[in-house]
């Protein structure tokens, strides 16, 4: 793997992320984050480090809904991070424009839910900006982040996910993380990249367990998913909250199936890897992949339909997609939406006993 630019071998690579040798003595200096600090981190490191990034969003001068942004303003000025009009078409409109001029615009949507208004400007300007213009120019320097998934109390319309509304876009990347070390690595990874990125924060995990995050900048892959539990059994695909969900079905079915299970995070949505999924499915027979967003058109259908086509010969059993309902995202009645570990384990006896 690439890191600060040698080559580390796979073993040592999560040990290099989280500042730690394969004795686990610290390498690099590390500081207890959770998932919006290392947002905040990441950013910091790249207002730091690139006098051109500028960060811009409604209400980020003053840290935004969830603090992300928090003593920003402060620390670089109100020239770099800057609050914007509540018009989400306007803001990643202007970070097109900034980044074609050179800049490295970080541009915050305040909901997954309000990218919407935006759609055309993601869709039909910046994912095609580089291919309309033969590369003559291009505004690979974008960086769109937006809190994502249910929180518990968002209802319809601060509990969406709409990940695979992007999926069907060639020119844009799509990244969603499951922890702070990750997700500092995934956002730093996203800026750096020369093509427009949108980075989705599961805000259920702002506020989640912390973990040890190197304070220095560093990137992890794109497009690489990561083979968190190895097992011979089923694999199970997810990416952000849901992994989480799926760690805990993965010990039930160790327990009181006898079943192993291999866990896959995604992590990039698009484009995704589909060599790390068919390899595992392969080896597994069994698939399993959930998300929260409706099951029609969700990018578990996607994973679906390539597994069935590379790996035919291989599967022992339909696969499987546990996934939100083809409903408005509720607010009673969140805890019987949500793809939660029963609705998974039960999945997993059906796969086996097929």
């Amino acid at each position: 793997e690439q890191y600060d630019g040698c080559v580390v071998p796979w073993c040592l690579y999560l040990h290099t992320i989280v500042g730690t040798d394969e004795r686990g003595t610290f390498r690099r200096p590390t500081t207890k984050m959770n998932l919006f600090q290392s947002v905040t981190s990441a950013l910091d490191n790249t207002l730091a480090s690139d006098p051109t990034a500028v960060i811009f969003g409604e209400d980020v001068a003053f840290g935004g809904v969830f603090r992300c942004t928090v003593g920003l303003r402060d620390k670089y000025g109100k020239d770099r991070v800057f609050n914007t009009p509540l018009c989400e078409q306007g803001i990643v409109g202007f970070g097109i424009g900034a980044a074609v001029a050179g800049a490295t615009a970080i541009a915050e949507i305040q909901f997954a839910d309000y990218i919407y208004p935006a759609f055309d400007q993601i869709v039909n300007e910046a994912a095609k900006y580089r291919y309309r213009s033969g590369n003559l120019f291009d505004c690979g320097n974008l960086t769109i982040r937006a809190p994502w998934g249910c929180v518990g109390h968002g209802s319809l319309y601060h509990s969406q996910s709409p990940e695979a509304f992007f999926a069907h876009c060639p020119g844009i990347k799509v990244v969603i993380p499951r922890g702070p070390v990750q997700c500092k690595g995934l956002l730093l990874s996203c800026i750096a990249d020369q093509n427009p990125c949108i980075f989705f924060e599961p805000k259920i995990l702002y506020r989640a367990a912390v973990e040890q995050v190197p304070t220095e900048a560093y990137t992890i892959p794109l497009s690489q998913a990561e083979v968190i539990q190895e097992g011979s059994d089923v694999t199970l695909v997810a990416w952000g909250t849901q992994i989480h969900v799926l760690r805990e079905v993965a010990n039930m079915a160790q327990e009181k199936l006898g079943v192993s299970c291999e866990l896959i995070d995604l992590q990039t949505i698009l484009p995704w890897d589909t060599e790390t999924i068919c390899k595992s499915v392969a080896k597994t027979g069994r698939l399993l992949i959930s998300h929260e967003a409706p099951i029609t058109g969700g990018f578990a259908a996607e994973i679906s339909s390539t597994v069935q086509e590379e790996c035919f010969l291989n599967l022992e059993a339909p696969i499987a997609r546990v996934c939100g309902y083809d409903t408005p995202f509720p607010h009673i009645f969140e805890p019987f939406y949500i793809p939660d570990k029963w609705k998974c384990f039960d999945a997993i006896k059906k796969l086996i006993s097929y």
